[in-house]
């Protein structure tokens, strides 16, 4: 995936945990709840309450709205238990998978309106940072959201647009997107900037970065920008992306990404943190 491993490719760090003689073809396996440990819920639990308690003021409206549907803060989540609720909310269903899987099937399984979750939770060692994704990570930060039908819908379109970026060889510039928008994005509301992407919303040490922190750099998101934007996978991002309202995303995605990509073939990576001329950074609050 060019210069960097995303949250759905294979990790240049460490081999995915987790039994893959036990997924399907497409990767999917089923939660087998019962392996869980009291340790393992109790990480949950751990994980669940202290992210909780920094959302005020940081998250955005829109996910602390949906975070209950979630419905599970003492013991890690059955999937069908959810599924239950997101189903007739926006369509969308849970499948667990034992780790990180390709590209192409991930953006198969979002193109079907089905969200792979890893079943398998972090050791009390690696509460303040993990490489790979675990099922804290996809079911607090990500789940949450696909109760909104706005970025349920965006999350399918950006899985259909991943299936012709592969056949492009446009992957890459389609993973800073998602990087950008999914996983780092904020949002700009009324008293200040907000947190939606599930990377920031599931750190207990970058949701307040991210959002307060004079360091990094905020850039309103324009889709060439974000897609010649370099990523941090080892530390604070230096650059985030800001968006007015979660429409924004849903608009961007109807736009035919061909040319775009062609032209972007062309262009020089843009190094996290730099501000080009002519650019203006976004304020964390409003100028009154």
């Amino acid at each position: 995936m060019g210069v960097a491993p995303v949250v759905y490719g294979q990790s240049s760090h460490r081999p995915p945990r987790g039994d893959y003689s036990r997924a399907a073809s497409d990767y999917t396996c089923t939660q087998n709840y019962a392996a869980y440990t009291e340790a393992d819920h109790a990480t949950w639990r751990q994980l669940y309450a202290r992210q909780s308690a920094l959302l005020a003021g940081r998250a955005s409206r829109d996910f602390i709205a949906c975070l209950p549907q979630l419905g599970a803060s003492e013991r890690i989540p059955h999937f069908e238990e959810v599924n239950a609720r997101l189903r007739p909310a926006t369509g969308w269903e849970l499948v667990g998978v034992p780790g990180l899987i390709p590209e192409v099937d991930f953006f198969r399984l979002l193109s079907q309106r089905r969200f792979p979750v890893t079943d398998w939770i972090r050791t009390p060692q690696e509460l303040d940072y993990i490489v790979e994704p675990d099922i804290f990570h996809d079911l607090f930060g990500h789940v949450p959201l696909l109760f909104h039908p706005v970025l349920a819908d965006y999350m399918q379109a950006y899985g259909a647009g991943g299936l012709k970026a592969a056949e492009l060889g446009a992957t890459e510039l389609l993973a800073r997107l998602y990087w950008y928008t999914i996983e780092f994005g904020l949002i700009r509301e009324h008293d200040g900037l907000k947190a939606y992407g599930a990377g920031i919303l599931s750190s207990a040490s970058e949701l307040a970065y991210s959002v307060s922190s004079p360091t990094p750099l905020r850039l309103p998101l324009a889709l060439e920008r974000t897609m010649r934007t370099r990523y941090r996978i080892d530390d604070f991002q230096q650059t985030y992306f800001v968006i007015d309202d979660l429409q924004q995303l849903l608009d961007f995605a109807s736009a035919d990404f061909a040319p775009l990509y062609a032209r972007l073939a062309t262009q020089p990576s843009i190094e996290a943190g730099t501000l080009l001329p002519g650019e203006v950074a976004v304020p964390t609050r409003p100028a009154h």
